[in-house]
């Protein structure tokens, strides 16, 4: 049966992690599986902070460059030999990095951006591979880059489905095989991502080019709860999902499943597995063709918000014309819209605080009156009943509220 198997950075966090996740993948000895992996837990963070450094001339770019190749070092350190290859492989990927902070600044960021924090996923899978070795496990180790083509559309590049489905096939045999998420190659041979946190999704394109029978991404979590533990009290395991039910949690933010993840397993009736690495004794959740229905409430919390209302200058109406132009500057930031509201003679939305959203409110200022809120939260309720509305907005203030037959959402201060 073939299988992909997917862990995420908080899994292999440290070497005690590795060690135990590595336990976890040799149950699947002599299985027909690909297994992907991301980047260690915060090199994703730190590597960001790096291409932003490096794109302002920062006087520290060489100093956060040395903090993440000192701790990569350290990791391996606890797992290998000294005379181990590895180390080799670990220095020339950052001989990777050395050579493109040597070059001025690209005038895209989001180029520099896809050179330079994907290196994060390929020293993460090279570890894992060799370690995986070293504990009997064989493997073969795959650039993901060879066998995933996409457009140049960095930061949020987009799968040439054909042309990655004829090469996966050709390159990728029946053998246990270690790969990255996140990553792609355009046809001029660049560096792509995926968009963030776009690992899942690379477990899902595998799983569909290769007709596997079902991806299982491993979390630090049960599997789907009905709210992130980290902000309620009493968050209950969802054992089953439906294709169109998950679509709709990650579409409003549930961070447990990447967006576009469901899509190519729902087309080929993949089944989705969510499990915890820590609680092995947990099935977890399973995300299949389920017809159920759903009254138990879950709720989704998107932090780090910005309420942006957009007037014409002239006072005129709102019109196509105006939301095509609002549109285009938010593709162009390469910005999502987590929540949207127009009347006659104004536009309002709300989407993630970040450096682009500071470029788009500038852009939209030539044209618009803009006034926006910032630091806010964005909270969606699922399956929403009187009792789980009435509780959850007690003693908060509410800026914008927006319901529908199952759904509702709630920006607050």
């Amino acid at each position: 049966m073939k299988e992909i198997l997917k862990f995420g950075g908080a899994s292999i966090k440290n070497a005690e992690s590795i060690k135990a996740v590595s336990k976890i993948i040799k149950d699947y000895t002599n299985h027909d599986v690909v297994i992907v992996f991301s980047a260690i837990a915060t090199v994703t963070n730190l590597l960001e902070g790096l291409v932003e450094a490096y794109h302002r001339k920062d006087n520290d770019v060489l100093m956060k460059f040395n903090e993440i190749k000192s701790f990569h070092i350290s990791l391996v350190k606890d797992l290998f030999d000294s005379e181990h290859h590895i180390f080799d492989i670990i220095n020339n990927l950052f001989v990777e990095i050395e050579w493109a902070l040597e070059e001025e600044p690209n005038q895209i960021f989001s180029y520099d951006y896809d050179q330079i924090v994907s290196i994060g996923e390929l020293l993460s899978s090279n570890i894992m591979s060799e370690y995986l070795k070293e504990v009997s496990f064989q493997n073969e180790f795959l650039d993901v880059r060879d066998v995933f083509k996409s457009d140049n559309n960095y930061q949020n590049a987009n799968i040439d489905w054909e042309l990655t489905e004829e090469i996966c096939k050709e390159k990728i045999k029946n053998i246990p095989v270690v790969t990255q998420g996140f990553l792609a190659c355009s046809s001029e041979n660049f560096t792509t991502t995926l968009g963030r946190e776009g690992s899942d999704y690379s477990a899902a394109i595998l799983a569909y080019v290769l007709e596997a029978e079902r991806v299982v991404i491993w979390k630090d979590v049960d599997g789907v709860l009905t709210s992130d533990p980290r902000h309620f009290n009493d968050s209950k395991l969802l054992d089953k999902l439906s294709f169109s039910e998950a679509v709709e949690l990650a579409y409003y933010g549930a961070k447990v499943i990447h967006p576009k993840t469901i899509q190519p397993l729902q087309l080929k009736n993949i089944p989705l597995q969510v499990r915890s690495f820590i609680n092995l004794e947990n099935p977890g959740t399973i995300i299949s063709d389920f017809k159920i229905t759903y009254n138990i409430p879950s709720f989704i919390v998107k932090e780090n918000q910005m309420l942006v209302s957009i007037s014409d200058k002239k006072l005129s109406f709102i019109v196509e014309d105006h939301l095509s132009y609002i549109f285009s500057l938010l593709d162009k930031n390469n910005l999502s819209v987590n929540l949207m509201q127009n009347s006659a003679v104004s536009f309002s939305l709300c989407i993630d605080s970040s450096k682009n959203s500071v470029k788009f409110l500038s852009e939209l200022k030539d044209k618009f009156d803009v006034l926006y809120n910032s630091n806010l939260t964005l909270h969606t309720i699922r399956h929403y009943d009187k009792q789980s509305l009435d509780s959850f907005i007690k003693n908060k203030k509410i800026i914008l509220e927006q319901k529908s037959r199952n759904t509702v959402q709630l920006i607050v201060e």
